[in-house]
C-alpha cells in the first residue's frame, strides 16, 4: 500500500469513527442506551451528587422537562440542554420560557447528575410543585393512597397509572416516603405535572380526614375478605396500597374502611405495587361508571 492510500484509509476511518461517535451520542440523548458507567469513566469515576437547597430541583429527560416547562404552576430557574435536545424539545424562541437556557454538552449535564442519569440531554433545575392539601380533593371520586411506598421509581409508575385513569391525587407520607426530585419525575415520565402529589404527616389522621370528605377507603391486602370488584361502596373511593413485602402497616389496616384482595388465580398471589395500582385503578373507574 502506497503511503497516498494509507492517507486516503487513515481519513476514512478517522471520518467514520466521528460519524459513530456522533450515532452513539444522539442515541444517548435520546435515553435509547445508558450512559457509560461510571467504573468506566475515569473522569466521572468520583463523582458526588451535589448539594442542593431545599427548595432546588434537577429535573432531567425529554417528557419530565416539556412537561415541567407546560405547567403553569412551575417555578423554572434554568434550562441546561444540548443543541440536539432543545431542537426536541420544540420550544421555538428560547426567550418564550422567561428563564436563562443553556446549551452545553452531555458531559456537564452528567457533572451534576452523574453518569447513570438518562438525561436525554436536558435538565431543568426548578423549585419544588405548590403543597397541596386535603381539602382540595372535595370534587375528586377517585385518589391514591401510598403507605410507606419508598422507592421513587415505583412512586413514579404509580403517577403514570394515576394519569392514565384519572385519579384526583396522590397521597402519602412525608417520611418513608420519596419526595420531588428528579428520579421520581423521570420515572413518572411527566406525570409529576398532571396529578396533585400530597404528602401528610399522619396517614391514620389523612385517612380520617377522607372519610369525612366521603371517601370510601378500600386498602388493598393480599389477605383481604372479598375481592375488590365486590368491596365497592358509596361515590368516592380512596385506594389504599402499602409497601411490598410489607404491605399495609397494621394501624392503616385498623383505620381504612374496608380490606380487600385482587382476585389472581394463578400462583403468584402479590405484584408489584405498580401493577397492582394500575389494576385496582382499572376496576375502581369501570365501578365508579355504572
Amino acid at each position: 500500500m502506497t503511503k497516498d492510500n494509507e492517507n486516503d484509509k487513515s481519513a476514512r476511518d478517522t471520518h467514520y469513527a466521528t460519524l459513530r461517535r456522533a450515532h452513539r451520542d444522539a442515541r444517548r440523548e435520546r435515553g435509547e442506551i445508558p450512559t457509560p458507567d461510571n467504573r468506566k469513566r475515569n473522569n466521572q469515576k468520583d463523582w458526588k451528587p451535589p448539594t442542593l437547597e431545599s427548595n432546588q430541583v434537577f429535573l432531567y429527560g425529554l417528557h419530565t422537562v416539556r412537561a415541567a416547562l407546560a405547567n403553569p404552576q412551575r417555578k423554572n430557574v434554568r434550562l441546561s440542554v444540548t443543541q440536539n435536545a432543545l431542537a426536541r424539545l420544540e420550544i421555538g424562541e428560547t426567550e418564550s420560557l422567561g428563564i436563562p437556557v443553556d446549551i452545553v454538552a452531555p458531559h456537564e449535564i452528567e457533572r451534576i447528575l452523574g453518569p447513570e442519569a438518562i438525561h436525554q440531554g436536558a435538565m431543568l433545575e426548578t423549585r419544588p410543585l405548590p403543597v397541596r392539601r386535603l381539602e382540595a380533593l372535595k370534587d375528586s371520586r377517585m385518589i391514591l393512597v401510598l403507605d410507606q411506598v419508598t422507592d421513587p421509581h415505583n412512586v413514579g409508575a404509580v403517577m403514570r397509572s394515576a394519569v392514565a385513569f384519572d385519579a384526583g391525587a396522590i397521597i402519602t407520607t412525608i417520611r418513608h416516603s420519596p419526595t420531588e426530585s428528579g428520579v421520581l419525575a423521570k420515572s413518572a415520565s411527566g406525570a409529576l405535572e398532571m396529578i396533585p402529589y400530597i404528602q401528610i404527616t399522619n396517614l391514620a389522621d389523612a385517612l380520617s380526614e377522607l372519610h369525612d370528605l366521603g371517601f370510601q377507603t378500600l386498602g388493598l391486602d393480599s389477605e383481604g375478605p372479598a375481592v375488590l370488584e365486590e368491596s365497592f361502596s358509596g361515590e368516592k373511593v380512596a385506594l389504599v396500597l402499602g409497601s411490598e413485602g410489607k404491605g399495609l402497616r397494621q394501624k392503616t389496616r385498623e383505620t381504612v374502611n374496608t380490606l380487600a384482595r385482587l382476585d389472581m388465580p394463578g400462583q403468584i398471589k402479590s405484584l408489584n405495587v405498580s401493577n397492582a395500582a394500575a389494576i385496582a385503578l382499572y376496576a375502581t373507574r369501570a365501578y365508579l361508571k355504572r
